[in-house]
């Protein structure tokens, strides 16, 4: 779909609520540059893991400047232990802002190529992109959240459980919603997506239908 200017859609949300999913559903029909900027957190978290000798400000700083799309794909990323560190990685001050700053740019200059942004996270409709043309939070309960967790980690690690995954989604979201630094909330002008009972068609419409009203307005 070609527009006729440049738009911005934040999306913020808890764990595994299907928000990356329409992220870039919405992304690929609107013709968007998205961008997770969990997953940032999570390739900070991965280094911090996997280099704990090297890590530092300045090696984090210089990959930030070289950050590429491929390096967000891994899929060790999405792994249970590297959520886990990517919260506690996401309460450093200074880690955040070398990341905001990547996300920003992303945000208002993406490639001349797209029609505008994508980003979803969890301070993306506040803090990153306030002034977004289109703000959604997207959630689900905690249940759901943690069957659709256990089903995408499965073929990683036959060995975690379904409690497993629950207990390590319940931390995230109180570490997530009661941080002192860019805590989730939901903004009173973002718009609530319950997924819990939707299929990812059924949701990606339901964004695409109040997107499209907008436009037509």
């Amino acid at each position: 779909m070609k527009l006729t200017t440049k738009i911005k859609v934040a999306i913020d949300s808890p764990a595994a609520a299907g928000a990356g999913t329409q992220a870039k559903l919405i992304s690929k029909y609107f013709n968007l540059f998205y961008l997770d900027t969990g997953k940032i957190y999570r390739l900070i978290a991965n280094i911090k893991i996997t280099q704990p000798k090297k890590y530092s400000y300045t090696l984090i700083k210089n990959k930030m400047k070289n950050l590429s799309m491929k390096d967000l794909q891994n899929k060790k990323l999405i792994t249970d232990e590297v959520g886990t560190m990517a919260s506690i990685v996401a309460k450093d001050i200074k880690i955040r802002k070398l990341v905001h700053a990547f996300q920003i740019k992303s945000a208002y200059y993406p490639p001349k190529k797209y029609n505008g942004s994508c980003l979803d996270g969890r301070d993306i409709t506040y803090k990153i992109i306030p002034d977004a043309d289109f703000k959604f939070f997207i959630t689900a309960n905690v249940k759901t959240r943690a069957i659709r967790r256990y089903k995408e980690l499965k073929s990683l690690n036959n060995k975690i459980t379904l409690n497993d995954v629950l207990k390590s989604i319940k931390k995230r979201d109180k570490t997530d919603y009661n941080r002192k630094i860019s805590p989730l909330i939901r903004t009173q002008d973002s718009i609530l997506i319950n997924t819990t009972n939707l299929t990812k068609r059924s949701c990606f419409l339901k964004i695409k239908n109040i997107m499209n009203k907008k436009f037509k307005a």
